[in-house]
């Protein structure tokens, strides 16, 4: 009877492994069937039953035995997770300060989790019924102007890793490079696989048929958290075995598990959509830097703004930078931006005479136009001009959104729903007024100022059934759709081929935002935004496509930046601005949340915590309420560290952490490296 150990990670707030104890014999198995590291085991856990994962097979243990438990069973139909991709999880472990099991187990399919192994099982019989679908040759493929032709052959001819940064303004042929990039890393290795990232789930279905029509006889398995847990199982599975060869997902597909990784591409690599705001907050841009590093393979990290940090680590030379300065198509051209001056010209319903005057145009070419506005529901606010009350959110520091159309004033922070009141709960003032807009407010308007048009809206709230989003696209790409109102969601991927016309319609706020990185978001989002006017070739005697921004401040460096395309100079300033200031990409930080249900409590937890452990070399700020102070009737605090070394930081965090947990609090915290809103 032959025993061993078994040295486990399980998903749990405890910084620690556990041994457990397997015999052959009460396993039945033979001596080929050991457990190897990389299997997932199904064993007991306290009162418990739960899923492990093997990270050594040992010979003794230090562990009396006594306390010892035994496994139920080791999953042997699952191929073991390779060491790479053990080592990736420990690497995002170690720097993002969590438990291994808090990083792996939750990177796997919720179905690979449960003690049943029926939803595996059909899943590998499912997998073994399809084709084999291994030809790597693509379709036929456009040729590439003399820019993309060059960024390809960087990342093809550059052996081992670089990190390639793809600098291309909107319309460029970002996604042709990609492809054409792929196909040759493909033709190169018999069974090679290529991670493409995208940042939301919105953006894969047309991605992802570009892919299709352009490999037709490859697998490609698809990963983001709106798949259903069979289907993102199957999804899983035909990544793990290297039947698919492209995966495309969003950033938990980062975590995934593709044993033959030579390519990695994160589009749209600015994008804030790619680090985790819960649970283990990585960022998988960064994560897929250090995997290339670790395997030894290209990286593309692709954007029309890119990322400050990405940016200087191309002046720095970390980056290899490639350079994408006109559009692929030919006789598109950039849209020119204008600025629309709301102190001159005055708005009627949240929209200026020449903005509609420039909407009415395009309807009568049949081109369409797209108003974009970061704002859903009906109006941000309602009041009472008699008392001034406000709908303000009982439970959150934010105000009830008005849904007009739902009839229900909705905290976008922590969902608490209220019917619209008949009047006003402290005066009795029934004439209650919106204050400001929301697309629901804007689409309603523009219906009354153009009956005859098709007026859509796409944002959150008319996006929330599954597959809806991508029936919304397609309808604008199909032209059903003369004027679409729209937020972030249509920002940025998407080609309408027959959009003239993009109109900002409140982007102010930002210009004055505690949060530094505001400026940097805004410029991201319009020069994103503005891309999607004009990808389709100039019509002989046509407008050109344009630009409309409504600003009470014309004279903002930000806005003649845009204007101008010009995201070099935008950025070098940023950068200035940053360097000056002590903030990343020169300085490292770590921030530390605390929740209470009192506010006091949260605030003297850090004090506290600040003096918990010596900084030599680490700057602790003083803890301050958090901008949303409280969310469903928790209060909020944060104390941010920083260091001008990274590794200083690390170390200083790691022995942080272990005093907070000594400090044995009744306030909930939580540590988040490298954090991105502050």
């Amino acid at each position: 009877m032959k025993q061993i150990y078994l040295r486990v990670a399980l998903d749990t707030p405890l910084d620690s492994s556990f041994d457990y104890r397997w015999t052959a014999q009460e396993s039945g198995t033979e001596e080929t069937a050991l457990p190897q590291v990389g299997q997932l085991v199904a064993l007991p856990f306290g009162r418990q039953e739960v899923v492990g994962l093997i990270l050594d097979v040992l010979e003794e243990t230090t562990v009396p035995e006594a306390k010892l438990r035994d496994v139920f069973a080791v999953r042997h139909e699952l191929p073991p997770l390779s060491q790479e991709w053990l080592a990736l999880c420990r690497f995002a472990a170690d720097y993002y300060q969590r438990p291994l099991g808090e990083v792996a187990l939750p990177a796997l399919p919720k179905n690979l989790k449960v003690l049943k192994t029926v939803s595996l099982q059909r899943a590998i019989k499912k997998l073994a019924k399809l084709a084999d679908a291994s030809d790597v040759r693509p379709a036929s493929q456009p040729a590439l102007n003399d820019a993309q032709q060059s960024a390809v052959d960087a990342v093809v001819n550059t052996p081992g890793y670089a990190a390639h940064l793809l600098f291309g303004v909107t319309g460029s042929g970002k996604t042709e490079v990609y492809l054409q990039t792929a196909a040759k890393i493909l033709a190169q290795s018999d069974d090679a696989q290529i991670l493409i990232l995208v940042p939301e789930i919105n953006l894969t279905p047309q991605l992802e048929a570009h892919i299709r029509a352009r490999f037709p006889g490859l697998m490609l398995s698809t990963l983001h958290s709106g798949m259903a847990e069979g289907e993102r199982m199957l999804h899983w599975l035909a990544a793990h075995t290297g039947r698919a060869r492209i995966i495309l997902g969003t950033r938990l597909a980062m975590l995934a598990s593709v044993p033959r990784l030579k390519l990695l591409i994160v589009d749209e690599e600015h994008d804030p959509s790619y680090k985790q705001q819960e649970g283990l907050r990585y960022s998988a841009r960064d994560l897929a830097v250090w995997r290339a590093r670790q395997l030894g393979i290209p990286v593309v990290l692709g954007s029309a703004t890119p990322s400050l940090e990405s940016w200087h680590g191309a002046q720095t030379g970390r980056y290899r930078l490639s350079e994408l300065r006109e559009r692929a198509v030919q006789d598109a051209v950039l849209p020119v931006i204008k600025l629309i001056n709301l102190e001159r010209e005055k708005p009627s319903d949240g929209l200026t005479q020449r903005l509609i005057a420039a909407i009415k145009l395009r309807l009568e070419k049949g081109e369409q136009s797209l108003l974009f506005l970061n704002r859903r529901g009906y109006a941000p606010v309602l009041a009472c001009d008699a008392c001034g009350w406000i709908s303000n959110c009982t439970r959150c520091t934010a105000h009830l959104v008005l849904h007009k159309g739902d009839h229900r004033l909705r905290c976008h922070h922590c969902g608490l729903e209220q019917r619209i009141p008949r009047s006003c709960p402290t005066c009795g003032n029934i004439d209650l007024q919106p204050l400001g807009r929301g697309t629901q407010r804007m689409e309603e308007s523009l219906a009354a100022i153009f009956p005859e048009a098709r007026v859509f809206r796409i944002d959150a709230d008319s996006t929330r059934l599954k597959g809806s989003a991508a029936a919304a696209f397609e309808r604008v790409h199909a032209g059903e759709v003369d004027i679409l109102i729209g937020t972030q969601m249509v920002a940025k991927g998407h080609d309408f081929k027959h959009l003239t016309l993009v109109a900002a319609l409140n982007p102010d706020a930002a210009l004055f935002s505690q949060d530094y990185r505001a400026s940097e978001r805004l410029f991201a989002q319009l020069m994103q935004v503005a891309g999607r006017a004009g990808r389709a070739a100039q019509k002989e005697g046509g407008n050109l496509s344009e630009v409309l921004v409504q600003t009470r401040y014309p004279d903002h460096p930000l806005y003649h930046a845009l204007m101008a395309h010009n995201y070099p100079d935008f950025a070098a300033d940023m950068l200035q601005e940053r360097q000056q200031a002590h903030m990343p990409p020169f300085m490292y930080q770590a921030l530390l949340r605390a929740e209470a249900k009192e506010l006091e409590t949260a605030i003297a937890f850090l004090k506290e915590a600040a003096s918990a452990t010596d900084h030599i070399g680490i700057m602790i700020n003083d803890p301050i309420p958090m901008t949303m102070t409280r969310v469903a009737n928790v209060d909020r605090a944060q104390l941010l560290v920083e260091s001008a070394s990274r590794p200083a930081l690390q170390a200083f965090v790691k022995e942080w952490i272990a005093s907070l947990r000594a400090m044995k609090s009744r306030v909930k915290w939580s540590v988040e490296i490298d954090p991105v809103d502050i």
